[in-house]
């Protein structure tokens, strides 16, 4: 675990080992136990390793990288962890492999020497990496199938760079960086980000989750981003529902169990909700005399506190309860760190409520973390996607079924049948139908805060950034499933909890992220996930029967981990008025007309929305990254 860096150069220049110091030095945080960096020369050109260490496995010395085969000719650095390595090791010592450490590391190195790409797929774990081969001439970098550890990437001219963190390419690169005007759109006008393989930084790309790309160390080509993974959509032969549930718990305590490995202090992070008990649960089951303690932001006195569940689960487990409360003036103290921090903008306040979990497993001397993070775009979520969950019944000819479904779905709290309906109609129409709703209810393309012309100019689409996913008919909820794990809702939250956990150097494990459990899960007939009375996360509910308390999995309130954002922002105006006042002398932007209204807002004449504090995280992230 840590950061990694390097590059390829078509050239020896005296300034590379600097700059990739200056890259490792900025990501000193994911891995303060180690460092290492090797140049390595390949005809006229030249390779650069470099990787900071988070020790997990193996604490000695054994485990330093850059890491090397013996004959040299492999290297390899990495970050993440191998939870199966021991099954992976004695099957290469079968095979004849001597092995020289305890690590994962050098367990991934041989199985890549082994078998290549296709034995990707025989990694539980999380990981993104780069090969430098010898033999072939050949720069490989791998980001496992969720995109769970970062990979940045870009080139210039005679080079190639990468890095896990875009700080880091940054200092690597030659050039100035520059703003990618339709990432900034797309996040503040959509809410969109880490949704493709752009970022915010114009050239600077992230490498997708479960793609691969190879650089030719002769010519300096860098080659397409190839799929080792994507999700399939098909169902199996229709199982038994108790037989799906027995299933789904046996390899959910198994991911748990391999979870669980570690040479350091573990804890996990409690929200309260169905995904992180189920996690600590299951962590009492398969190991009933481990140290469990459990992290947790509460709320306290807001609307969106779950501090009795909390309560509930340290309870029924014996955890030992650790809590942090935070205020708007806290948030505005941590704010450029928490900027920082993330690299990019991000969507809501409740990133500094994972921030202040993280810092305080940390200072309770917690390395390792596992949370629930994953279920949701596995199980259907919190509302269970009515749009599409219809759309599959009125294809399928189930008409009865669908007006049953809609209305069982609309007895629950927070739910209404005309955002199901909505969310029907945004499934089904063209795009063109689509803005026209968005007009009428009163969304606009081009908000009166941002300046068309410029826009226009720089060839900006304002078409809404992601389309409705490709399905197969009767499938579309899981369609959506498929896209929101790999590319639109998880991959942002992923990123969230890499940065908020690296900041204070804790590896945040996320154990329902296993290819088996996720490819078993969208196997399934789509009313095992959310059933016809509209209950979520239905087989994985009646899967924790006996491990988690019944009431706790039969909650119908639960919202999702959430920041009483309003309030904290409200307490923060002073702030707010300051940071939206700098003139950052972007084009595009409308300044004066945000800070009027902002003032409405604050005022009261205006509805709270998260539109505030994606202005705040623009403008202040801007000014950090491009003063």
């Amino acid at each position: 675990m840590g950061g990694i860096a390097g590059g390829w150069w078509s050239g020896h220049e005296a300034g590379q080992a600097q700059r990739l110091h200056d890259a490792l030095r900025i990501m000193h945080h994911r891995g303060p136990d180690d460092n290492g960096q090797e140049f390595f020369p390949v005809g006229q050109a030249v390779v650069g390793l470099g990787h900071t260490r988070l020790s997990i496995i193996d604490l000695s010395a054994a485990g330093h990288q850059p890491m090397h085969t013996p004959d040299g000719d492999l290297s390899i650095v990495f970050n993440g962890e191998i939870y199966n390595y021991r099954e992976l090791r004695k099957e290469l010592e079968q095979g004849g492999v001597q092995f020289h450490s305890d690590s994962d590391t050098e367990v991934l190195l041989h199985a890549w020497r082994r078998w290549g790409v296709p034995g990707l797929r025989r990694l539980t774990g999380m990981f993104a990496f780069t090969v430098l081969d010898r033999r072939r001439n050949t720069l490989t970098c791998v980001r496992d199938a969720f995109g769970i550890k970062p990979f940045f990437y870009t080139t210039e001219p005679g080079s190639f760079l990468f890095a896990s963190e875009v700080t880091a390419v940054k200092a690597l690169k030659q050039q100035r960086v520059q703003l990618d005007w339709q990432r900034a759109y797309d996040y503040l006008v959509h809410a969109d980000y880490d949704s493709n393989g752009a970022t915010f930084f114009r050239d600077v790309r992230h490498l997708l989750p479960g793609h691969f790309i190879e650089v030719s160390l002769e010519t300096g080509v860098v080659g397409a981003p190839q799929a080792w993974w994507t999700p399939t959509l098909v169902q199996r032969a229709n199982p038994d529902f108790g037989q799906a549930c027995e299933q789904v718990r046996e390899l959910f305590l198994d991911s748990i169990r391999l979870h669980l490995r570690s040479d350091v202090l573990l804890g996990a992070a409690l929200s309260g909700g169905i995904d992180s008990s189920a996690v600590v649960c299951a962590m009492r089951h398969v190991e009933p005399d481990l140290p469990v303690n459990t992290f947790s932001f509460v709320a306290r006195g807001s609307a969106v506190s779950e501090e009795h569940w909390i309560d509930r689960v340290n309870q029924v487990t014996g955890a030992r309860p650790h809590k942090v409360v935070a205020t708007g003036h806290e948030l505005v103290r941590d704010l450029d760190d928490l900027i920082r921090v993330q690299g990019e903008p991000f969507g809501s306040t409740s990133m500094y409520a994972q921030y202040r979990v993280f810092q305080l497993a940390r200072s309770a001397g917690v390395t390792v973390t596992l949370d629930g993070q994953g279920a949701d775009e596995m199980l259907a979520g919190y509302k269970g996607y009515p749009g599409q969950r219809l759309r599959s019944l009125l294809e399928t000819g189930h008409l009865v079924e669908a007006g049953q479904f809609l209305h069982q779905w609309a007895q629950w709290p927070d739910r209404h049948p005309k955002e199901a309906i909505s969310q029907l109609l945004a499934e089904c129409v063209p795009e063109q139908v689509y803005a026209m709703l968005r007009r009428i209810k009163g969304a606009t393309d081009v908000p009166d805060w941002l300046v068309a012309g410029p826009l226009r100019e720089a060839g900006v689409s304002t078409r809404r950034p992601w389309q409705p996913a490709p399905g197969v008919r009767g499938r579309r909820v899981i369609a959506e499933l498929a896209q929101s794990l790999t590319r639109r809702g998880l991959p942002g939250l992923l990123r969230h909890g890499d940065r908020n956990s690296m900041r204070f150097s804790v590896e945040s494990r996320v154990p329902f992220l296993t290819l088996e459990l996720v490819e078993l899960l969208l196997s399934l007939p789509e009313h095992y996930l959310i059933s016809p009375q509209g209950a979520t996360k239905h087989v994985f509910r009646e899967a924790m029967r006996g491990i988690v308390p019944d009431d706790v999995l039969d909650r119908r309130d639960k919202l999702g981990f959430a920041a009483p954002e309003q309030v904290w922002l409200l307490e923060a105006a002073e702030a707010i008025r300051t940071c939206l006042a700098d003139d950052l002398e972007l084009p595009f932007l409308d300044q004066k007309r945000i800070r009027v209204l902002f003032e409405e807002v604050a005022a009261g004449r205006q509805p709270f929305s998260w539109q505030v504090w994606r202005w705040v995280n623009f403008c202040r992230w801007y000014r950090l990254n491009f003063a």
